[in-house]
């Protein structure tokens, strides 16, 4: 198959995501956890298939490679589906530090939406968790379209839960965002202003908005100042 214009081999089986990701190419997702079933439904997976004029999206974590598929990851058309998508995301959960650390990766500087401040996207991470890693089906959506949301059968206490927190662990809603400058915006992008991004060094780097570094810089300054 043809990957982003090189020429590649894969597995039979394997997804276009898998296959992407073996050759180090990264493509964002957030319904997507290696060891649960592929459920495509946070859209932000979306890849260009097909000859120039006759292509089409798809999303990478359900389509499986077959011979001769040429792929692209990043298109210009690609880019600002994926764009919209995580505006569509910062509109619904402003609170989450996962969809506002892709807002600042993949350059979101604006949101044309209103924000609704939901506490769920509707990823179903926690419910294919529950019921495949951890043999529960304590929780699962109930509703259509709009009223669609994530609960325990008939609304009540579930019999089936073991307070085991799987559900939070992999939960993107869950991670509170940083408290920067624009806290009470949909858009923080604080991300932005650090030369190495904290996207991918949560264990090694802090943020510059941490308490600690907070201070260090304000020693700083106060130090400047006095010179």
């Amino acid at each position: 198959m043809t990957l982003n214009g090189l020429k590649v081999e894969v597995e039979e089986g394997m997804t276009i995501l898998e296959a992407a990701r073996f050759y180090g190419i990264n493509i964002p997702t957030l319904c997507y956890l290696e060891g649960l079933s592929p459920y495509g439904a946070c859209r932000l997976c979306l890849v260009e298939i097909g000859a120039p004029g006759q292509s089409k999206l798809v999303t990478s974590c359900t389509y499986r490679v077959e011979e001769g598929l040429v792929v692209r990851t990043d298109s210009e058309r690609v880019v600002k589906r994926r764009q919209m998508l995580i505006e569509l995301y910062l509109a619904t959960c402003p609170s989450s530090r996962v969809i506002q650390d892709l807002a600042s990766k993949y350059h979101v500087t604006k949101v044309r939406f209103a924000p609704w401040n939901e506490d769920c996207i509707l990823c179903g991470l926690c419910v294919r968790m529950c019921a495949e890693q951890m043999q529960g089906k304590a929780i699962g959506f109930a509703g259509r379209g709009s009223t669609r949301r994530v609960t325990t059968p008939f609304d009540k206490k579930s019999e089936e839960c073991r307070l085991c927190g799987g559900c939070m662990y992999v939960c993107p809603a869950c991670q509170s965002r940083c408290q920067g400058p624009q806290e009470e915006q949909p858009l923080c992008n604080a991300c932005l202003n650090l030369e190495q991004p904290c996207l991918d060094y949560f264990d090694d780097k802090m943020c510059y908005m941490d308490p600690c570094v907070a201070c260090e810089l304000g020693s700083n300054r106060e130090s400047q100042a006095k010179r």
